[in-house]
C-alpha cells in the first residue's frame, strides 16, 4: 500500500506531479489534427528527461502483461478505452477526433500518474458531453476521498455521476495506489457500494480514473496486449489525477 513515508517523499511526490502535468499539457496542446501518435510520443518522453527525470511507462510491465510497455506514453483514440501504444503502427490524429493522452513520471523514485482525454477541432454533442461526464465523475471521486472513509465510497460517487446518461462505467479497470510504485494497492473500482473495501488512511497516494464509455461497458483486448477497445466501438474517455489523502482532504498532486 501506498503511504508516504517522510517530508522529503512528499516534497518529491509534488514535485513529480508538477512536472508530469507541465509535460502531458504541453502534449495535450500539440494533440492536433494531423499529429502523428509516435511524434506526440517522442515529446512525451523528451520533455520529461529534460527535466531529469524517468518516463514511468516506458518498458514497464504490469502483472499479466506477455511484454513491457514500448512507449511512454499511451495514446487512446476514439473507440480505444486505454493504453492504447503510439508507436507500432502509424496513427494519425483527425478532425473529429477524442484522444486519452496517460501519462506517469518519476522524479526522484516518486511516481505520479494522470490522464485527459481531448478534443481535436470539433466533436460531436455525444463525445462533448462524455468527456463532461467523465470529467466530472474524477471531480467526484476526488472528493468522496476523506481520511476513514472506503474505497468503495469513490467507486460509489464516480458510478453515481453517470445516473441519467447513456453511459457506463467500465468495470474491468480502475485507479490504484502509486508513489513509490507505477501500481500499488489499493486497487479502486469506478463503481461500488459506499461503506466497502480497505479503509482510506493519512499518507495514502492514490490515481484515481474514471473510465466511461458512450456505449455500455464491455471492452475487448487487442493482439497488441495493451490496447483495450469498447465492444460495440463506441467512444471512450478518461480523466487521472493522482491524490494525495491529509488528514483534511485531498490535495490534487498533478496540477500544474
Amino acid at each position: 500500500m501506498s503511504i508516504i513515508k517522510n517530508q522529503e517523499d512528499l516534497e518529491n511526490l509534488r514535485e513529480s506531479g508538477k512536472r508530469l502535468a507541465a509535460v502531458l499539457f504541453e502534449v495535450a496542446r500539440q494533440t492536433t489534427a494531423g499529429a502523428n501518435a509516435k511524434d506526440l510520443d517522442k515529446l512525451a518522453e523528451r520533455l520529461i528527461r529534460k527535466g531529469g527525470d524517468v518516463p514511468a511507462f516506458l518498458n514497464y510491465q504490469p502483472e499479466g502483461a506477455d511484454r513491457p510497455f514500448p512507449a511512454s506514453i499511451c495514446i487512446s483514440i476514439n473507440d480505444e478505452v486505454v493504453h492504447g501504444i503510439p508507436n507500432e503502427k502509424e496513427k494519425i490524429i483527425k478532425e473529429g477526433d477524442i484522444v486519452t493522452l496517460d501519462l506517469g513520471l518519476s522524479h526522484k523514485g516518486m511516481i505520479t500518474d494522470m490522464a485527459v482525454t481531448v478534443p481535436v477541432g470539433e466533436i460531436d454533442e455525444e463525445s462533448k458531453k462524455l468527456l463532461e461526464v467523465t470529467k466530472k465523475a474524477l471531480e467526484n471521486g476526488i472528493n468522496s476521498a476523506r481520511v476513514g472513509g472506503r474505497i468503495g465510497d469513490i467507486g460509489y460517487a464516480i458510478e453515481g455521476t453517470l445516473h441519467g446518461t447513456n453511459f457506463d462505467v467500465v468495470e474491468e479497470l480502475g485507479g490504484h495506489g502509486v508513489g513509490y510504485k507505477v501500481h500499488d494497492e489499493p486497487y479502486i473500482a469506478n463503481y461500488g457500494e459506499k461503506g466497502t473495501g480497505p479503509i482510506i488512511k493519512e499518507g495514502m497516494v492514490l490515481a484515481l480514473e474514471p473510465i466511461v464509455n458512450a456505449g455500455n461497458k464491455d471492452v475487448v483486448l487487442d493482439d497488441d496486449g495493451y490496447t483495450f477497445r469498447s465492444k460495440d466501438g463506441k467512444r471512450s474517455a478518461q480523466f487521472e489525477h493522482t491524490i494525495y489523502v491529509t488528514k483534511d482532504g485531498v490535495e490534487v498532486i498533478t496540477k500544474e
